[in-house]
């Protein structure tokens, strides 16, 4: 991510970067990401000509590709997505989504969306997880190289542009609900200020969680999620 916003304002075309090791890896709100030789670290740089708002629907995008991407090497059953950015096997979280982007008018100036997917190691460091880590090949998957995996993901993440171009994120949207975790059951969405628990019903047009809780539906813009 922090090389992806170095070169970014050269960029004339979208670049993947993938990292063989990381040093200083990092996940949402700054928390740690541990990233073993030999899995996956790589993040998209771009320039995609939308808002902020715009731009944070990515995510959605980026999840639909890490699933079928995994999809491959797994049976797609046991994989799901977890809201706003993870991908849990088995019902652990095998991957994660990192998005940050730069700009001051009404476009981003560029978007990076950087992803990190247990290929064959269970970070050690991690400790108490809500989502313990599994890793592809510890759950039973096929053996994939991160280089293959890039190859498999930025062909899935192309197709899954074209048609936000092409059906704006209503599309999206539908795909995502497909795959989502805990739709339809009772879950907890724990933000800075308050914990709120109800029924996941759907993420709205803007990507929002939507719980019905006894006091009526609740669209949550962000919070960690338990199950």
């Amino acid at each position: 991510m922090a090389e992806a916003a170095r070169i970014a304002p050269t960029l004339e075309a979208p670049t993947w970067i993938i990292a063989d090791e990381q040093t200083s890896a990092r996940g949402r709100r700054g928390r740690d990401w541990a990233s073993p030789t030999g899995n996956f670290a790589a993040t998209l740089v771009y320039k995609p000509n939308c808002t902020a708002q715009q731009a944070g629907l990515r995510s959605f995008m980026a999840a639909i590709a890490l699933f079928e991407a995994l999809a491959m090497s797994i049976d797609r059953t046991k994989l799901s997505l977890k809201w706003p950015n993870d991908v849990l096997l088995n019902g652990g979280k095998v991957a994660g989504i990192l998005l940050e982007s730069a700009g001051s008018g009404p476009y981003v100036d560029w978007l990076a969306v950087g992803v990190g997917v247990n290929l064959t190691e269970v970070p050690q460091s991690v400790r108490d997880a809500a989502f313990p880590p599994v890793s592809l090949a510890g759950e039973g998957g096929r053996p994939t190289d991160p280089q293959t995996f890039l190859v498999r993901l930025a062909a899935d993440y192309a197709t899954q542009e074209a048609k936000l171009w092409e059906f704006d994120f209503g599309l999206i949207r539908d795909d995502w609900l497909r795959r989502a975790a805990r739709l339809g059951e009772v879950i907890t969405a724990r933000t800075a200020r308050e914990e709120i628990t109800g029924t996941f019903e759907t993420i709205d047009e803007d990507g929002n969680l939507v719980l019905i809780t006894p006091e009526g539906p609740r669209a949550i813009p962000a919070a960690d999620v338990y199950f």
